[in-house]
């Protein structure tokens, strides 16, 4: 049986994973092993031909619904197996992953199709300088360094940009 001592020395710790916790729903494997010259992804698809990413940077709702709409529409044409495509969330259009946005359900069914939805950590540290914590996200959102360095790296791996 734990003493009132061990029980308190191990709240600290306890607390700690807590408020780590809303930032732990979503994928961290790219920003722990991001190497800007090596592109990597969460859903590989080897065989697509069409490479795609799509820039959300707005808190707009209406921005957020034709963006996925955008990439429901290039899946249904191309095929889900023959294009790759990548959504980069920063600056108030991070909002979009947050896990009560409106469209986090729609983000994880699409998610499920091979779509990847990247979270800009640089615009995660600023939630968290106004809010105290990082905000919790959808939990399909990738969290990757910089949304910018991010859609400069798949550019330069050959995806078309595109802004909604």
């Amino acid at each position: 049986m734990k003493t009132w001592y061990q029980v308190l020395t191990g709240l600290p710790l306890l607390l700690g994973m807590l408020a780590l916790q809303p930032a732990l729903a979503a994928d961290w494997s790219i920003y722990k092993h991001y190497d800007f010259k090596k592109l990597q992804l969460v859903h590989s698809k080897p065989f697509a031909k069409e490479h795609l990413v799509l820039q959300v940077s707005q808190a707009n709702p209406q921005r957020w619904k034709m963006t996925l709409n955008n990439v429901t529409n290039v899946t249904k044409f191309f095929g889900q197996d023959n294009i790759q495509v990548v959504v980069v969330a920063y600056g108030p259009g991070l909002k979009m992953l947050f896990a009560n946005s409106p469209f986090a359900r729609r983000i994880d069914s699409l998610s499920v199709t091979g779509v990847e939805f990247d979270a800009c950590y640089n615009t995660m540290l600023g939630f968290k300088r106004k809010t105290g914590h990082l905000p919790k996200l959808a939990s399909s959102a990738v969290v990757v360094p910089g949304g910018i360095v991010r859609i400069m790296q798949l550019e330069q791996n050959g995806y078309n940009f595109i802004k909604p």
